[in-house]
């Protein structure tokens, strides 16, 4: 089940074989694949030269730019791949078990074409689980779960943060910066941002045009080659930074109690990429009435175009446009946002599950549910297939261990002294190394240091087989028939759905907000305490992936639900649940 909407270029690769060059209007697409299960689009990433399609059963197909068009595409040869990232000039593959695979001149001059392991190259044999991935230009970014970022590839415009006379390319990786929560470049840029838990954002590589916004006094240095703090950044949090090949677009959200998304940018203006009129040393805000009383859910930039996908199903785009790459049914450029007519969506409704991706001068919207989507297709899943495990760790003599994340909780329910031996655990960790542990339990990153997965394996390991003790205690010959079972309905249509299953995927929602306090203190709190109503709204979500209609929506309840959403980072998936909490509330009133 999928659906992929294109428009842009039609070559450097040909993604549809039969139709022009240049497709100005957005078309529906559509792939069929040796393997039904690859009908399931996960993550589509697009540079200058490649184009990659990832499918939710961690399988991968490379569109390439080949003279014949019979060899078009092809299968990566790597399995379990949760993240691809493709530059003008490289490709980067992050697996589940964290390693990255990567290709390209500025990584493996001997063969370009050849997949390395990269992150296997990391010196400290400590840091090299890899969480994050981004792919530029000539260079590659590897966030580590130490939360350390190395660079690799070209350094030639200082944008691995060294001197380039020193330093002009590495095909190993090297410690950039420490202390680093998220990276942010783009597939044409030879820059690059970090931003630290503290919320500090620094740069470095390629300003001629400013793209850092470091201000106009600095405007005449074209090559940063320190990673620099940037000032004056507008107030909020940043949800994501994206650079295109002159100018970078900033999303920002204000700390409101209604919280609002607005865009900044700076850089060069003169491929209209910017938003405005205007060149800008410094981020300024994007304005349009087009999403002024909308929510951003998502941006994506190419080379010299950008598109935004709204709440209301928007699709609103501005930059260059020569090979149709803005889907307005022309070749004319847009200096300001302009909404972006779109065949019917399939799924409209499912908003959040839409994900848009620029590729050089091409674009993609694609259809990509949440694992909560398909409530009866995703229950087969969970217990039958071991892909679509929701949780891997790592032991410390290599081993993978692959789980579901409820099961695991509700094992450790299962003895309380387990769960009082954890919390003593816990208390001598330091807030790093508790998260950790959490994080492995309960989300889906997990990741975890060897050492300390050492320290907690006797109490996460059961003797008995999971699946014996599901059967044992859903099959109990005792239970009424009847109650086994628990009814939910959603879209007028009903579904059924074992009593157990529920319990287990409840209870980690409402049962053990587990988390660090904010003094610090690792002291172990219960955030339980959730009033019906917030928790009846929290539990409908879960299983639909949306707010039950008929439920007034109001303040206290949106303070009361955001303790968990903050925690679990739900406010990081699709759908957004303060996102359609936000909106409900607002439209109501």
């Amino acid at each position: 089940m999928n659906e992929i909407i294109f428009f842009g270029q039609n070559q450097k690769p040909i993604i549809i074989k039969n139709k022009p060059y240049k497709i100005t209007k957005p078309m529906k697409i559509k792939f069929k694949f040796e393997n039904e299960n690859e009908n399931e689009i996960k993550q589509i990433s697009s540079g200058n030269f490649s184009t990659i399609f990832l499918f939710k059963n961690g399988k991968a197909i490379e569109y390439l730019r080949e003279k014949d068009s019979n060899q078009n595409s092809e299968k990566i040869q790597i399995e379990n791949i949760q993240k691809v990232t493709v530059g003008s000039g490289n490709e980067a593959i992050l697996t589940i078990e964290g390693n990255v695979f990567a290709k390209g001149f500025n990584i493996n001059s001997n063969n370009p074409k050849e997949f390395i392991n990269i992150s296997s190259l990391i010196e400290d044999t400590n840091d090299r689980i890899i969480e994050d991935i981004v792919s530029t230009e000539y260079s590659i970014y590897l966030l580590t779960s130490n939360h350390n970022v190395y660079g690799i590839g070209s350094n030639q415009k200082g944008q691995l943060g060294f001197d380039s006379e020193t330093l002009k390319k590495t095909e190993k990786p090297i410690l950039m910066m420490k202390n680093v929560s998220k990276i942010f470049s783009g597939s044409s840029s030879q820059s690059v941002f970090l931003l630290n838990s503290n919320q500090e954002l620094f740069g470095c590589g390629w300003d001629y045009h400013g793209q850092l916004g470091l201000g106009e006094s600095r405007k005449e240095e074209t090559k940063i080659y320190k990673l620099t703090k940037i000032q004056n950044i507008p107030k909020g949090k940043i949800i994501d930074i994206q650079f295109g090949n002159i100018y970078s677009i900033m999303l920002i959200e204000d700390q409101n109690r209604n919280p609002k998304r607005k865009l900044y940018s700076c850089g060069y203006s003169g491929f209209n990429g910017l938003g405005k009129t205007e060149n800008t040393y410094e981020f300024t805000e994007i304005k349009s009435s087009l999403f002024e009383n909308d929510y951003i859910l998502e941006i994506s930039v190419g080379d010299s175009h950008t598109l935004i996908l709204t709440t209301k199903g928007k699709l609103i785009g501005f930059g260059a446009n020569e090979h149709g790459q803005l889907g307005t049914g022309d070749t004319e450029y847009q200096k300001i946002p302009i909404q972006i007519e779109l065949p019917k969506l399939r799924f409209k409704e499912d908003i959040f599950n839409y994900h848009i991706s620029c590729g050089f001068e091409k674009s993609f919207l694609y259809y990509s549910p949440s694992s909560f989507s398909n409530l009866e297709e995703d229950l087969i899943k969970l217990f039958e297939r071991k892909e679509f495990c929701d949780i891997s760790f790592k032991t410390e003599n290599g081993e993978i261990i692959e789980a579901h994340k409820l099961i695991l909780k509700y094992r450790l329910n299962q003895n309380q002294n387990q769960i009082e031996k954890l919390k003593g655990i816990i208390s001598k960790k330091s807030i790093k190394e508790s998260n950790q542990i959490f994080e492995m339990i309960y989300s889906n990153n997990s990741k975890i240091n060897p050492k300390l997965y050492s320290e907690i394996k006797e109490i996460i390991n059961s003797n008995e087989k999971i699946e014996e003790t599901i059967k044992r205690i859903y099959l109990n010959e005792n239970e009424n028939e009847n109650e086994k079972d628990f009814i939910i309905e959603r879209k007028e249509k009903k579904y059924k759905f074992p009593k157990l299953i529920l319990i287990m995927r409840s209870e980690l929602y409402r049962g053990m907000f587990l988390s660090v306090t904010e003094d610090k203190s690792n002291k172990v709190t219960d955030y339980s305490e959730l009033s019906n109503k917030s928790f009846q709204i929290l539990e409908y979500w879960i299983y639909s992936n949306q707010i039950k209609e008929g439920i007034q929506i109001t303040k206290e309840i949106i303070d009361e639900l955001q303790i968990g959403i903050d925690y679990f980072q739900l406010n990081e998936t699709y759908p957004n649940l303060f996102d359609l909490l936000i909106n409900k509330f607002n439209n109501q009133n």
